[in-house]
């Protein structure tokens, strides 16, 4: 794509996320004005804006590049060879254990250290 394209495939970039502030502080206000009204029908509503919103900030050049790198991370998950169950349990011992023997290294240095100052100090 060449940036002639790219620069009118994308214009008028700051009237969209203009609308975009305006929707979403639209919607906090009108959510806040019409307390009265059922919880259902808020929650609906700010569903329904939040949806424009982010449809009207993914027609965006900004909004578009952060989109294709979301989709390109779910493929970069898709490709993670996840451990096992036997595995995550081992690795959790492991770094259990790990943390217990440091802790008691810890309380005896400390220790130590405690006894020494009190012999020092008298």
């Amino acid at each position: 794509m060449t940036l002639k394209v790219d620069s009118e495939s994308f214009r008028l970039d700051w009237l969209k996320w203009l609308l975009v502030l305006a929707l979403v502080v639209g919607g906090v206000i009108a959510n806040s004005y019409y307390v009265d009204e059922p919880m259902l029908y808020r929650v609906l509503a700010l569903v329904a804006v939040g949806i424009l919103s982010f449809w009207i900030s993914v027609n965006t050049a900004k909004g578009n590049s952060l989109w294709v790198v979301v989709k390109e991370a779910q493929i970069e998950v898709r490709k993670v060879v996840w451990p096992t169950r036997q595995e995550t349990n081992q690795m959790t011992l492991i770094v259990v254990a790990l943390v217990l023997l440091t802790a008691l290294i810890l309380w005896g240095l400390d220790s130590f250290l405690g006894w020494l100052a009190s012999l020092i100090i008298g």
